[in-house]
């Protein structure tokens, strides 16, 4: 490299991280100081539902894949002491998916509580009827109660997914008509998947990834943002997920939780805290946001 490429580079990369810092410093005083005090044992309605529960979700699947998670990695009683923990300080609301692994743990922390006082949320991979249905007969075993509140089709990334999986969604249709289910819906991994959620009158609750920085979002924050009102004014309930970047707004919590709260779009959201002091620090940090 010659002295000239040398300067170009330093300059290049001097002026990229300026950048860097200037998007982020942006982003922090990009949403206005909230208006009203919130909760996250806050009671909220999850859109047209009926369906009451708190502000926060207790999260079982941070990097939940193949039927494990760092939660599940707790084992049964770590993490149902977690859901537990949660529950004592009015956590209503515990948030699973066959992919995690965590219906187990979720079935041992319900035989602990009146299970008409939590709204118990999980996903199926299923894209066809049949599994589907084989689905909701092992989940609710799994889970050990008799009926699941809130059934999503996980992790949609096709623009076309209402055409194409339209047998899962009669099969959860179906579900709910006979009180196995009390709604359904999806999570979106892509724009197209997530714009088409929005359209489709089907979709009662949509699981849907924001933070003010993009991290591990399905597009740019003020993109996805403009289709959750479309989604707020059908009256969907919408639950945010990956609220702190998949970690990557770890050391910048507040003001990913301030972005959260202050857009007056989000139900409810979803965290998966690892131990019990983790879990009340975000309690503590919610309540004074």
């Amino acid at each position: 490299m010659n002295r000239r490429e040398f300067i170009h580079r330093t300059v290049y990369s001097a002026g990229a991280a300026w950048l860097h810092s200037a998007v982020f410093a942006r982003v922090a005083f990009a949403f206005p100081s909230l208006s009203r005090k919130f909760n996250a044992a806050d009671t909220v309605t999850l859109g047209k539902t009926g369906i009451q529960t708190s502000r926060l979700a207790m999260g079982t699947g941070t990097v939940g894949v193949g039927h494990h998670s760092h939660q599940t990695a707790l084992g049964i009683k770590g993490l149902s002491d977690l859901l537990l923990n949660g529950y004592d300080h009015g956590l209503r609301f515990f948030d699973s998916a066959d992919s995690y692994g965590s219906h187990p743990h979720v079935a041992e922390a319900l035989k602990h509580v009146p299970r008409d006082s939590v709204t118990v949320l999980t996903k199926t991979w299923a894209r066809d009827t049949t599994s589907a249905r084989a689905d909701l007969n092992r989940f609710r075993r799994e889970l050990g109660t008799d009926h699941i509140d809130i059934c999503l089709m996980h992790c949609l990334t096709e623009g076309d997914w209402t055409e194409r999986y339209k047998g899962v969604m009669d099969v959860l249709s179906e579900a709910k008509e006979k009180g196995i289910i009390r709604a359904h819906g999806c999570s979106c991994h892509s724009i197209e998947a997530l714009r088409a959620a929005a359209r489709s009158p089907w979709v009662e609750v949509d699981l849907v990834r924001l933070n003010p920085i993009g991290s591990h979002m399905d597009a740019d924050p003020d993109t996805v943002v403009s289709v959750l009102r479309e989604m707020r004014a059908a009256g969907k309930g919408i639950v945010g997920m990956k609220i702190l970047g998949q970690g990557d707004l770890s050391n910048r919590q507040d003001e990913a939780l301030r972005y959260a709260l202050s857009l007056n779009l989000l139900d409810a959201f979803t965290i998966g805290a690892e131990s019990i002091p983790e879990q009340q620090d975000l309690i503590r940090r919610i309540a004074a946001a």
